[in-house]
C-alpha cells in the first residue's frame, strides 16, 4: 500500500504540472509517446527538495515560510520532512531550458 501511495502522489503531482503546461499554452510541445514523457521531452521541470535535483531537504523550510501550508495541515519535522509523510511540494520552471540534467 506504501508504493501505492508514494506513486498516487507522484502522478498527482505530474497532472499538475500538465495542466500548467496546458494553462500556459505550452503542452502542444508535449512528446506524444509514455516513452518521450518520461524523457522530459517536454517544457519545464518540478523540482522537489530530498530529490537529485535538490537533495537538501532544508529547502523545504524556505518553501514553507513562503506558501504556509500549515493552512492546509502540512507541517515539517525537525529533520525537514513533510508530515502527512505522502505530501508533496514543489516548484515549478518552465523556462525552455529548465531540465533536470543536461548532458
Amino acid at each position: 500500500m506504501y508504493y501505492l501511495s508514494v506513486e498516487t502522489a507522484d502522478a498527482a503531482a505530474e497532472v499538475l504540472h500538465r495542466i500548467m503546461r496546458r494553462e500556459l499554452g505550452i503542452a502542444g510541445q508535449d512528446a506524444e509517446t509514455a516513452q518521450g514523457l518520461a524523457r522530459q521531452e517536454y517544457r519545464g521541470s518540478r523540482y522537489s527538495f530530498g530529490y537529485p535535483s535538490c537533495p537538501e531537504l532544508e529547502g523545504q523550510r524556505k518553501l514553507f515560510a513562503l506558501l504556509d501550508p500549515s493552512r492546509i495541515g502540512v507541517s515539517l519535522t525537525d529533520n525537514a520532512q513533510m508530515v502527512p509523510e505522502q505530501s508533496v511540494s514543489a516548484f515549478v520552471v518552465h523556462h525552455p531550458a529548465a531540465k533536470y540534467f543536461a548532458v
